[in-house]
């Protein structure tokens, strides 16, 4: 089982029910999915940057993704219909565990000039989004190899309520959250 599961399970849920006072665990909130974008425009000009962005997304999330399509053309980009401009993976269980806790612990602070986490990145409903710069931070990546640098999105699904409930969780798991 993830290093992180087992911490949700035995500490985690305990402190939040204690400080929120769900009645029921079910209503404890937990991270429901984790979901990985990169945005590669360049692949438009050139079919490599989309080959080396879905080798290195598939070796940082150990899943393969799925190649997303432009919805519309749009000429000042030179962008046409139909054009792949983007890749995702959605992690769920055991594999969302085990990012979280190699996101967390090993690319995050290999960061340059990392100061915490933007508290802002929260939508209202409880879930969490964050951007990263570049894709060798994390330590699957061979930083000699990268030919350009590619930045990505990392959206944390919640089921918590609230903004504050999910800052909280997030916070327990060791996401570094900027403090004022």
């Amino acid at each position: 089982m993830a290093r992180l599961k087992d911490l949700y399970k035995s500490k985690i849920t305990s402190k939040l029910r204690e400080k929120y006072g769900y009645s029921s665990p079910m209503a404890i909130p937990r991270l429901q999915k984790i979901v990985v974008s990169m945005g590669v425009g360049k692949a438009v000009q050139d079919k490599k940057y989309l080959d080396n962005a879905i080798k290195d997304m598939t070796v940082i999330t150990g899943q393969k993704p799925l190649i997303c399509a432009a919805k519309k053309s749009v000429s000042n980009f030179k962008v046409r219909q139909d054009d792949k401009t983007g890749l995702k993976v959605t992690l769920r269980k055991e594999r969302m565990y085990e990012f979280l806790d190699r996101l967390i612990n090993l690319a995050i602070p290999r960061v340059k000039d990392f100061r915490g986490l933007n508290p802002s990145g929260f939508d209202g409903h409880g879930n969490y989004s964050m951007g990263m710069d570049e894709q060798s931070a994390f330590p699957e990546i061979d930083p000699a190899r990268i030919e350009t640098q590619q930045g990505m999105n990392i959206t944390f699904v919640t089921t918590a309520k609230t903004d504050d409930e999910a800052r909280d969780m997030l916070k327990l798991f060791g996401m570094p959250f900027k403090t004022n």
